[in-house]
Formats: C-alpha cells, structure tokens, sequence
C-alpha cells in the first residue's frame, strides 16, 4: 500500500474526485459497496437483454427448480456480510429471483 494518495481515473470528472475526497473512508467504504452492486446490477441487465443463439442454449440442469426458468442465471447477493446463491431472470421488464443458498466457503 502506498503512502501517496490515489490518482483518480482521468475519465471522472474533478467535481466528483473534488467530493470523494471530503468523505470519510466509513462513507467511501458504503460508496464502494454501493458501487460494486450496481456493477453487477449492469452487467446483469445487459447479459440479460442479449438473446442467446439457439445453439448456446443449454438443456435444463437437474438442479433448477421447476418455477425457475431455463434461461436464469445464478448471481451473489451479500446481506449483512453473508453470501447468498440466486436465481435471476427477466420477465419482461422486470428481473426475478428465487434463493438457492448460502455460498459456502470452500466453493
């Protein structure tokens, strides 16, 4: 870890670098949490709104559920730091989830 502080993206504005600075490392601490999770938010909804070919199509596993769609996709939640494994998937403007588990640490 360097003693010199970061150099911020050259792609955010100075304004908000400006802000980032005045918090307190709790408040960036939830910023970044905040962050990741709209990451993965994005990243979701974008895999989600490309349809796949025909032949990337898999047949259904055994251990999806029968009210879980074929096409859902296991994504990890973490609430008051426990993991947790979903199923996730779109019906039509709106994305589902149904609870699988809890992540385990050996997986």
């Amino acid at each position: 870890m360097s003693y010199e502080p970061p150099t911020p993206p050259s792609e955010l504005p100075p304004e908000m670098v400006e802000d980032l600075n005045e918090f307190s490392p709790e408040r960036l601490h939830d910023i970044a949490s905040y962050v990741q999770e709209l990451v993965e938010y994005k990243e979701r909804e974008n895999r989600l709104a490309e349809k796949p070919d025909e032949k990337d199509v898999e047949e259904r596993p055994d251990s999806l559920p029968s009210d879980v769609p074929s096409k859902a996709t296991i994504t990890i939640k973490e609430i008051n730091d426990n993991r947790y494994y979903y199923w996730q998937w779109r019906e039509g403007e709106k994305i589902r989830s149904k609870y699988k588990g809890p992540v385990n640490s050996t997986d």
